[in-house]
């Protein structure tokens, strides 16, 4: 599948109904999803055959999209019913029966119970800029638990040094494989533009035993 076949497909993928500032539930875009997994998929072959996991899936466009890639199973995780029940509806519109989903919270979740379980996982995990500082380290932790092989995750160009301290005490490589401009719709009512351009990294974290 070519990235705009796949860019296309994404834009029928149905997004947040009501979406909630706590959760910070902002859509991955289409063309930000296409050009993550494609990058994935055709650079690092980690996504066809691979068992992967999403973590704060949301509506799952990353989850759908990974699967029209040929994923051997994808399984989202999320804590919020209403988000997974978009996911449930869009691989159903998608026939696509090779997805699962985990409602939980990350932030407490025993990432020790999924320790290996997946060769990949991929996130656009919440950043923790308006509430719940320090979630996207946390969800990166249990990422890098959760994985055998790398985690594929976006995170703000800002936090690049401290992703990188992380990454340095927790014994794994981290290599910034892209820079994406996120361009974020007014979306909640504390916002005053109609859309802000943000940066952001897609970094990649390749598991590297440690002792």
């Amino acid at each position: 599948m070519k990235l705009k076949e796949l860019e296309s497909c994404l834009q029928q993928v149905d997004v947040f109904e009501e979406p909630k500032i706590l959760l910070e539930q902002y859509p991955t875009t289409p063309h930000i999803a296409a050009c993550m997994l494609y990058t994935i998929h055709n650079t690092f072959d980690d996504i066809e055959g691979k068992v992967v996991a999403d973590l704060g899936c949301g509506c799952g466009v990353l989850s759908i999209g990974a699967a029209m890639l040929d994923a051997g199973l994808c399984v989202g995780f999320d804590i919020d019913v209403d988000a997974l029940e978009i996911f449930r509806r869009n691989a159903e519109e998608f026939e696509i029966s090779n997805v699962d989903l985990v409602q939980c919270d990350m932030c407490m979740l025993e990432a020790e119970g999924y320790a290996n379980k997946f060769d990949t996982v991929i996130m656009n995990p919440p950043f923790g800029t308006k509430h719940n500082t320090g979630i996207d380290m946390k969800f990166l932790r249990a990422a890098l638990t959760m994985a055998r092989t790398a985690v594929y995750s976006l995170h703000k160009t800002s936090t690049r040094e401290h992703i990188q301290k992380k990454a340095n005490d927790w014994g794994v490589k981290m290599e910034v494989i892209a820079e994406l401009r996120f361009d974020l719709p007014a979306t909640y009512k504390f916002h005053k533009k109609k859309s802000v351009s943000l940066h952001f990294l897609q970094d990649i974290f390749d598991l590297i035993a440690t002792g």
